[in-house]
């Protein structure tokens, strides 16, 4: 495997080849801890969380992701401090601002899954603008996950189902497997092949649950605002080794 550097940090990683993933999906763990270990405000270290965000959205293409998925902030996130909920919502804005640019001329599109009534209408008609002005592209897919919790999705789909049940658009019969993932917010996205979480913390949260039945996932302990690009490709190169049945068995 040749190393380049894929993080626009001068940071040489070997790039791993016919690793068979195109959807990561990631739950990015651990600034609020990273700032405190160095004595700094939790706000701090999502700034330091959002520039390792621009790294690695850099390196994906170049790793052979197509797809990327990353846990922004749950419907659970409302409880920390209104000073933390305000900051990371400007915070939110001022990235998409200052990332427009570059993300529509290395060909990403950009797409947010989650609730966004909660949101502010300022961010909100950000986040339209630079899915609009991207959605062309198609070197790297990024979604982002804002407002957005599993069982919040599915109750959001299973509303729309009884609905479209109760309007006799579609039968009580049809009601299956595919008329579910055509109602979640990542109806147009396939599943995720790898969910990776930084911190050290081994749970899911609430990200992707229906969508990641049958996904891998790789427990990082590094803090997300340590997670380098030649970790992603180290844990990429792991998973080329995995056997993936999907519940069934491999031939001998």
């Amino acid at each position: 495997m040749a190393a380049k550097d894929v993080s626009g940090a001068g940071e040489l990683v070997e790039q791993p080849s016919g690793h068979g993933v195109e959807h990561v999906a990631i739950i990015m763990d651990g600034n609020g801890r990273w700032a405190k270990l160095r004595g700094w405000p939790r706000l701090v270290g999502h700034r330091r969380g959002a520039e390792r965000v621009r790294q690695i959205v850099r390196a994906c293409p170049d790793l052979g992701v197509r797809w990327l998925t990353l846990y922004a902030f749950s419907t659970e996130n409302w409880k920390r401090s209104t000073e933390e909920v305000i900051g990371l919502m400007g915070m939110f804005g001022r990235y998409i601002q200052s990332e427009a640019d570059r993300l529509s001329a290395e060909g990403v599109r950009v797409r947010f899954i989650g609730g966004r009534e909660r949101l502010e209408p300022r961010l909100q008609a950000l986040m339209a603008g630079i899915e609009a002005r991207t959605a062309g592209n198609s070197r790297l897919n990024l979604t982002v996950a804002i407002n957005y919790g599993g069982r919040d999705e599915l109750v959001r789909a299973a509303r729309r189902l009884a609905e479209d049940v109760a309007a006799g658009r579609i039968a009580p019969a049809q009601v299956e497997e595919a008329a579910i993932s055509a109602r979640l917010d990542t109806a147009d996205l396939p599943d995720p092949d790898l969910i990776i979480r930084t911190s050290g913390e081994a749970r899911t949260s609430n990200f992707l649950p229906w969508q990641a039945a049958y996904a891998e996932y790789e427990f990082s302990p590094t803090l997300w605002p340590d997670f380098t690009a030649a970790e992603m490709a180290a844990i990429l190169a792991r998973f080329s080794s995995r056997e993936r049945r999907y519940g069934g068995v491999v031939k001998a």
